[in-house]
């Protein structure tokens, strides 16, 4: 019972974590967008424009909802609903910090500790295919049709060249537990004393492989090939106003947020830094906190920087470069690093050789 408790208590923090970090994603958007377009951006409600997405967030509550004549009731309703839970659900998995108690006792920070966390993240996210797919098909609309169908190739194609470089990590790491992958990258270099021991250094190929899969599975230009107006209106949540699209665009930057930290625990070194040790108690803990999320934002940062400044790929082309080159690249990389590990570190599965 105590166990559930602490779960229900976890999730309902998450959750409102979760509610707020999203609002304060799309102010973010907002401004950098306006300043790399020379505009100001929102700057009326509120301090630098900060209520404006909770002004906007109460516009499309009371916003008209409507159905279309030709939509499947119970699915066009769900569709959103299933777009949005995925990010929402893996972030619970994704470790952001660590507790040190007086007597050494480390307990990380996350809503579930779980061994297999990489392919239960995996698993979960794929679910936001069936929504993206839900909401084209039960719409009834031709032109959202096309954009869950974009989608739901989109995610399944670039899913696979997520698995394939996180093998390669796995490899070298020796778990899927995101708070071990953490843990494995503090320290330094041996031989480059100043780099950190991170997985970008060591695995660079891996990190771009999954850097470019991880614009695809959010959705994010220059592969946001399923909301294309030009030719689809605007996709799969054509059909979607009010609250409704609000749950997609929820479900986005939820996804966002999660995407990028999966990326700072794999290959960022999560909540560490090199040479920086957390002190005991509370204050190491929000440090440690304080740390992901300064490299979170960071990384946003520069997805939302390529949203702006490159142009929307064709649709052949982002299909082309995922099959005939990232997954190609991506197998040949998971053979690279076994031949260094068999080569080089004979009988290791671990980095322990590379580091200080």
């Amino acid at each position: 019972m105590e166990i559930l408790l602490d779960l229900v208590i976890k999730s309902a923090f998450a959750l409102g974590v979760m509610l707020t970090i999203v609002p304060n994603l799309v102010w973010m958007e907002r401004k950098v967008s306006a300043r790399i377009q020379r505009r100001v951006g929102p700057n009326r409600m509120g301090p630098a424009g900060l209520l404006q997405t909770a002004m906007d967030g109460i516009k499309l509550l009371f916003k008209e909802q409507f159905r279309p004549d030709g939509a499947d009731r119970w699915i066009y309703l769900a569709a959103p609903i299933i777009t949005f839970l995925p990010g929402l659900i893996a972030f619970g998995l994704i470790p952001m910090g660590v507790f040190v108690a007086a007597d050494g006792t480390a307990t990380p920070i996350v809503v579930a500790n779980v061994d297999l966390a990489i392919i239960v993240i995996f698993a979960i996210s794929s679910i936001a295919s069936y929504g993206v797919a839900y909401a084209g098909w039960s719409s009834g609309n031709q032109y959202a049709m096309l954009g869950g169908i974009r989608a739901c190739a989109q995610l399944v194609s670039y899913e696979i060249v997520l698995g394939l470089a996180v093998v390669a990590t796995v490899m070298m790491t020796g778990s899927f537990n995101l708070v071990d992958i953490v843990h494995d990258q503090t320290g330094w270099l041996a031989g480059a004393s100043f780099l950190p021991a991170w997985n970008i250094f060591l695995q660079p190929l891996t990190f771009v492989l999954f850097l470019i899969a991880g614009f695809a599975e959010t959705n994010r230009a220059p592969f946001d090939l399923a909301e294309a107006e030009q030719e689809l209106v605007g996709g799969y949540h054509t059909e979607y106003s009010g609250i409704r699209f609000g749950w997609f665009m929820f479900g986005e930057y939820a996804a966002l947020w999660t995407m990028c930290s999966m990326i700072v625990a794999i290959f960022l070194g999560g909540w560490t830094l090199p040479g920086v040790t957390l002190p005991v108690g509370i204050w190491g803990a929000l440090l440690g906190v304080g740390i992901h999320s300064a490299k979170v934002i960071l990384l946003i940062f520069f997805f939302m920087w390529v949203r702006w400044t490159m142009p929307r790929v064709r649709w052949d082309q982002l299909m082309g470069l995922g099959w005939n080159k990232l997954i190609p690249l991506g197998v040949a990389n998971i053979f690279l690093t076994i031949l260094i590990i068999e080569w080089f570190f004979p009988g290791s599965g671990t980095k322990a050789a590379l580091l200080k």
